[in-house]
């Protein structure tokens, strides 16, 4: 197939890549001609593992083509695909200005109805506006076909080719098909539905993912007032087939560009249609008092915070990415700059990015070595499995005051106390 996307964006530019290499012939549109030239190049504009080496091999092969100009790759395609962002608007709905601007754009500079794909991920419903939308011109043959992302943020490409699922929403059954065909060399759970239902699986799931997280969060804190260990616990519930291991890791509450914005997204659809939904509500809120948990800790061990040298271990919102949207890490070193802390902090792959939002009372390292220097504390904000495998011995030698916060659970507390570290987690 010949395959346009709009969007170069981790959803966009993830599945341009992965379905050239699938064998399709894909051209990858976005109005920004630095990126563009970027991605010509060769070189991904964001930090993603393996997506490099599959770029450089379908641009050599001519299966991968990037492009300013919508009009030049849109009368070719079988399939165009959205994969726009989706910005969440401060009543907690979804922007769909991106979204309806490539939808315009496709009504222009097509000559005949096509087979248009949301990727991008839009409310309950949106795919019956924008088939209205596309076909309030001279054309009245467009196709809305939702087709729901499941990507992972730093495991992207694997999640491309090994998805737990493919779902796609028609109501042209020929045209979901044909949406489906284009992953025919995937092996896995395919599910063509209606339009609706589609839609909503997206929000459903990334809602009960992160419900998993706060649960977990819960009981962290109780753990914390009973003396018993949340690791163990989460342990104990994941050896259970109905309930499962994965996103039961305790920690300073989720981040990023999906969980905070779907979930809040999720509880403006059940208001406006009168569904109430006390659960999605209780996600948001625990979320958003974990960190302030994890403060006050903080806060009770130190005491005053003015003048503290605090070092930072993370920036981004989680490990194996560059994005810090959303990310708690972030929330808390404002909080503490707020309170007159001294903040170092250091992310392999996140200090760029986090310069554009950080104050500039804050210090980023070029090393981990630097965050630990005379620190009166030493915050573990990203799972990095890095700095698991730090030298804690000589960490410890570096500091004014051996004390570790670690808002990941990330180290292991019986060897880290062996040294003598002041160490406090979560919920253990």
């Amino acid at each position: 197939m010949q395959i346009t996307i709009i969007g170069t964006g981790y959803v966009g530019l993830v599945t341009g890549v992965g379905l050239a290499q699938l064998g399709h012939r894909v051209f990858c549109v976005d109005t920004d001609p630095a990126k563009i030239a970027t991605l010509k190049a060769g070189k991904e504009p964001f930090y993603e593992p393996g997506l490099t080496a599959m770029l450089k091999k379908n641009i050599k092969a001519k299966r991968l083509f990037f492009t300013v100009n919508l009009a030049e790759v849109v009368n070719n395609a079988d399939l165009i695909i959205i994969c726009v962002g989706t910005p969440a608007k401060p009543n907690g709905s979804a922007d769909l200005t991106y979204v309806n601007q490539a939808a315009l754009g496709i009504k222009e500079y097509c000559k005949t109805g096509k087979i248009v794909v949301t990727k991008s991920t839009v409310p309950v419903g949106n795919g019956k506006i924008l088939e209205k939308l596309l076909n309030s011109g001279k054309i009245k043959s467009f196709k809305a076909v939702a087709c729901s992302e499941f990507l992972r943020e730093g495991k992207a490409i694997y999640d491309f080719f090994n998805p737990d699922r493919i779902i796609v929403g028609a109501v042209d059954k020929s045209a979901g098909l044909k949406v489906m065909s284009a992953f025919a060399k995937i092996k896995t759970n395919k599910m063509l539905t209606d339009r609706e239902t589609a839609e909503l699986i997206k929000y459903a799931s990334n809602a009960f993912l992160a419900a998993k997280i706060s649960f977990i969060n819960e009981i962290a804190n109780l753990c914390e007032k009973v003396g018993a260990n949340v690791d163990e616990v989460a342990k104990g519930m994941g050896y259970d087939a109905r309930i499962n291991p994965h996103f039961l890791q305790a920690g300073i509450g989720y981040g990023g560009s999906c969980f905070p914005k779907d979930v809040r997204a999720l509880k403006y659809m059940a208001e406006q249609h009168g569904a109430d939904t006390k659960i999605i509500k209780a996600v948001l809120d625990v979320n958003a008092n974990q960190h302030q948990l994890f403060l006050n800790k903080i806060k009770q061990v130190l005491g005053n915070l003015k003048g503290k040298k605090i070092g930072v271990l993370g920036l981004a919102f989680k490990n194996n990415t560059d994005d810090i949207r959303e990310s708690v890490a972030i929330k808390l070193i404002k909080n503490l700059i707020s309170l007159g802390a001294k903040v170092k902090a250091f992310d392999p792959k996140a200090t760029a990015n986090a310069k554009k939002v950080l104050l500039k009372g804050v210090l980023l390292a070029d090393s981990s070595i630097d965050v630990f220097t005379q620190a009166d504390a030493l915050i573990i904000a990203t799972e990095w499995p890095e700095f698991a495998k730090l030298d804690w011995l000589k960490v410890k030698k570096s500091m004014k005051q051996p004390i570790i916060f670690d808002g990941r659970n990330l180290l292991n507390k019986s060897n880290i106390v062996r040294l003598g570290f002041k160490y406090y987690s979560i919920g253990r």
